[in-house]
């Protein structure tokens, strides 16, 4: 077998520059696209878009000399403020989504389908038990 030559006369090699390019930075543009536009009026949506929010809730908490809201009781003052309320809601949510999403999509649906009907549903039985009594009532009186 004959040996090929790497190095071809019909390459000729480039000059290598000297001149340092600067890197590329990363930029990141929205443009406006209109109320229906795909990116939802020019904001990013994030997958960490909940934990930019409670960054900023906590920078706001912080600006505001750590003082919550004064329509709230003392116990949940002392909550918010010694033990980490936040962080407790943002563990429970993401317990309750990762269950949600290690199941079965049907499993989840139903799970979501019996709370939300479970309420309406209570509340009207608890209404037409509140009737019967009002009937009861008023067919005594008469």
């Amino acid at each position: 077998m004959e040996a090929t030559n790497l190095s071809s006369s019909r390459l000729v090699p480039r000059p290598l520059s000297l001149v340092k390019r600067c890197p590329r930075r990363n930029t990141i543009v929205a443009l406006h696209r209109g109320t229906n536009g795909r990116d939802r009026g020019g904001r990013l949506v994030d997958e960490s878009m909940i934990v930019l929010r409670l960054r900023i809730k906590e920078m706001k908490m912080l600006e505001a000399c750590n003082n919550p809201p004064s329509h709230w009781m003392e116990w949940e003052k002392q909550y918010c403020l010694h033990c980490n309320y936040n962080k407790d809601v943002c563990e429970a949510v993401g317990m309750l989504q990762n269950y949600l999403m290690n199941v079965r999509p049907s499993l989840a649906l139903g799970m979501v389908a019996l709370v939300s009907l479970s309420v309406p549903i209570s509340a009207g039985v608890v209404l037409l038990q509140a009737i019967e009594i009002a009937m009861g009532v008023l067919s005594a009186i008469h």
